[in-house]
């Protein structure tokens, strides 16, 4: 059973410690629930309004919509649970992350707001899936975020470019704009997770998503062919110069910058980068910038669409009965149409009407309704130990794509005995 990091930095533990009351603290006339969350600083968009909606409904209950930066609420949140200090109630990641807080036992069921509020005719299959967890529903989705190229619509009007629809063509985009001047593919990996997005593409698109989900659950191998094909065709990329010199200097939103400002052409990254074009740097959807998906690389090959689905965990040393009030609300159309605004996430709740989105939006929502599969991200399908290692060497990969002959095999190592249980 994974087993997480007991020691934390200091600073961290502190802000725990100031960020949540520990069980049986709060007095009997305590109004106020704690929500513990990750959208802070160019991810914060929609959060306070969905917890300010609520709360203007007068409730027995206030929610304190309380912001973690995001790198730091990964391990903090563990201090807090291991700790036996939860907040009431927190953000998260459904899939593999959610699934090793629920063997850790850290979680409270949800399954009775679930029932009470009829929410499997809220949420499709796919989604209810993403919330169930040995059985039982652990998680309320609040968003469904897409994974896509971006696009300054300025450059590719400039030299006469449509958004590629096969790999060949975006090969060819990328040559023209490499030659142009323009650095074609933006990508800031100072946070690691941006570089996944690569190889999860890359390997859906040309092994497929019935192989690499094997390979999420161990029962494949870093050492196959398929694996070292997809990271052939990204070092091609890499070496062809496509991407931006210094990757490692620059996070996600940094990365994002250098398409806005026409210092590169695009970038690989999820519907949140909405959210920052729109509210932050004052970009116009489907003027300013557009998005198309992932090329196809082998039409043989079963369409797989990729992004994670964030939801609110309930921590079963937290407060489980007066947080279900709360999560009934969330899972309405109203608070989910105002997270969805803010953040530029689709809503997973089949209630919100598709003329509630963006014209850009609601061809997203097309996309990924017609496609038959989808799929987690990496750190997201694979056990968080697992997720560590790969992110480590996609993150070497892209600093030097020519050591990929010793990069591969000691991931196949390292995984196939954290799989194993044993120390990688």
């Amino acid at each position: 059973m994974f087993s997480f990091r007991k020691a934390l930095p200091t600073i961290f533990l502190v802000m725990a410690v100031l960020l949540s009351a520990p069980p049986g603290s709060l007095a009997e006339d305590d109004r106020e629930l704690v929500f513990l969350h990750y959208w802070s600083g160019n991810l914060s968009g929609g959060i306070n309004e969905m917890a300010e909606a609520y709360n203007r409904v007068s409730p027995p209950y206030r929610v304190r919509a309380t912001p973690f930066e995001h790198e730091s609420f990964k391990q903090s949140i563990l201090s807090m649970l291991e700790g036996g200090s939860p907040p009431d109630m927190f953000s998260y990641w459904a899939g593999a992350k959610t699934q090793a807080l629920v063997d850790e036992d850290y979680l409270s069921p949800i399954d009775r707001v679930w029932s009470q509020a009829g929410l499997d005719k809220v949420f499709p299959p796919a989604v209810a899936r993403a919330c169930t967890y040995d059985g039982k529903k652990y998680a309320l989705p609040l968003t469904q975020h897409y994974v896509a190229f971006f696009y300054n619509r300025a450059i590719f009007e400039k030299y006469n470019l449509a958004p590629p629809v096969t790999w060949a063509q975006f090969r060819s985009v990328c040559k023209t704009l490499k030659e142009a001047g323009v650095t074609p593919i933006a990508l800031g990996t100072r946070e690691r997770w941006p570089a996944q997005f690569w190889f999860d593409y890359l390997l859906l698109r040309m092994a497929g998503p019935e192989y690499r989900e094997r390979l999420m659950r161990g029962k494949a191998s870093y050492g196959d062919p398929e694996v070292a094909k997809a990271f052939c065709q990204w070092r091609l990329l890499l070496e062809a110069g496509y991407f931006n010199a210094t990757p490692s200097q620059l996070d996600w939103s940094e990365a994002a910058a250098l398409v806005q400002s026409g210092k590169a052409a695009m970038t690989l990254m999820g519907t949140w980068i909405i959210g920052l074009f729109d509210g932050k740097l004052h970009w116009k959807q489907d003027e300013d910038y557009g998005f198309f998906r992932f090329p196809v690389m082998d039409k043989n090959v079963t369409m797989a669409a990729l992004g994670p689905i964030d939801a609110i965990l309930v921590a079963r040393k937290g407060n489980p009965e007066k947080v279900n009030r709360v999560l009934s609300y969330f899972s309405d159309p109203g608070p989910q149409m105002e997270m969805s605004r803010g953040s530029g996430a689709l809503s997973p709740s089949q209630a919100v009407p598709p003329s509630f989105y963006s014209p850009m939006q609601g061809r997203i929502l097309r996309v990924v309704r017609k496609t038959p599969h989808w799929a987690f991200n990496y750190d997201l399908a694979t056990p968080p130990e697992v997720a560590e290692l790969g992110l480590e060497a996609f993150r070497i990969f892209v600093n030097q794509p020519g050591d990929v002959r010793e990069i591969l095999p000691r991931l196949a190592q390292q995984t196939r005995l954290a799989f194993e249980g044993g120390t990688p």
